[in-house]
């Protein structure tokens, strides 16, 4: 291949973690990675750290918590001249420990400004990239998250994800507002109301566009990636007890290189075509290690409810 035939693909959060190793995985198959980051030098010495060849990356500036920076990076990505062939929303924040909200620079709670509205805004600005792609079949990926959904062990614990009827983006998401379903600020449910948007909007993406674009729309959960740094803000002590948890007790333990590598496939093998699917590996780690499509949760498959949240969520990033 030239090398502007390379296929393309952007990773947001692609500076650590999962993303990093997404992006590390994908360089390997001979994807070019545009790595969609808030730090641009910390993303080219990691880059350089786990062996990216020069060539096979760039770096651009996203805060997906600012709906104006979402924007100036599509303006980006479009100057660059490069054809868009895969998206990949990944980055996340999760901030369990904070007593009161944070808010975006729109105003909005933080952690569901930046994991949902953020890449909610992006997904359907770049539909119009993916859709001039002349990949066979590009893809648009949402990472999930086993937190999304009660009917799992791992979504047991409290505080459960719920929507509510969205009555905190119905009134506009901003102080004194702090969570969707309106009711008072708990960090941790923020996350996971955040998470289950993620895969409404998956799903909603699906519903509208798989047809008319033939663009593939998919989510996966890739395991439990215990030491990523996602949990940076948390206690130092579950930081510590985390992993050796899900290491020894669960066995749902998958290392940030492994849940990388599984987001690549998801991305490029042709095995994972099917548009509207939620893949997982299952907690407790298969002993093949084989994905499954995996039924989401009883919220995350309720077409009303992601009928109204794309609705209203395109009204507060300003697309309605």
């Amino acid at each position: 291949m030239e090398p502007d035939q390379k296929s393309t693909v952007v990773i947001t959060g692609a500076s650590s973690g999962v993303g990093l190793y997404a992006a590390k995985a994908l360089a390997q198959r001979g994807w070019h990675v545009v790595m969609a980051c808030r730090d641009l030098a910390k993303t080219e010495k990691v880059a350089q750290t786990v062996g990216m060849p020069q060539d096979s990356y760039s770096i651009l500036h996203i805060d997906l918590a600012s709906l104006e920076s979402v924007r100036q990076f599509v303006q980006d990505f479009r100057a660059s001249g490069k054809s868009l062939d895969a998206l990949v929303c990944n980055a996340a924040i999760y901030m369990p420990l904070l007593k009161e909200p944070l808010r975006s620079p729109e105003g909005f709670e933080l952690s569901v400004a930046t994991n949902h509205l953020g890449h909610f805004l992006l997904c359907n600005l770049m539909l119009e990239d993916l859709k001039k792609s002349t990949a066979v079949e590009p893809r648009l990926v949402i990472l999930g998250t086993v937190t999304h959904n009660p009917d799992e062990l791992g979504g047991k614990i409290p505080p459960r994800p719920d929507l509510g009827d969205l009555r905190g983006f119905a009134e506009g998401f901003k102080e004194p507002i702090s969570m969707i379903d309106g009711k008072k600020f708990e960090p941790v449910k923020a996350y996971k109301d955040s998470k289950v948007c993620n895969v409404l909007t998956m799903r909603e993406l699906h519903r509208r566009y798989h047809e008319s674009t033939g663009i593939t729309f998919s989510s996966l959960y890739p395991g439990c990636v215990a030491d990523t740094p996602l949990f940076r803000n948390h206690y130092p002590l579950f930081q510590k007890i985390f992993p050796w948890f899900q290491k020894n007790v669960t066995g749902g333990y998958v290392s940030q290189e492994l849940a990388g590598e599984r987001v690549a496939v998801v991305v490029a093998d042709p095995e994972y075509k099917q548009s509207g699917a939620y893949w997982s590996w299952g907690n407790r780690q298969k002993k093949d290690g084989k994905s499954f499509v995996q039924k989401v949760s009883p919220q995350a498959r309720d077409d009303e409810k992601a009928e109204r949240m794309w609705d209203l969520s395109a009204k507060l990033v300003g697309l309605a």
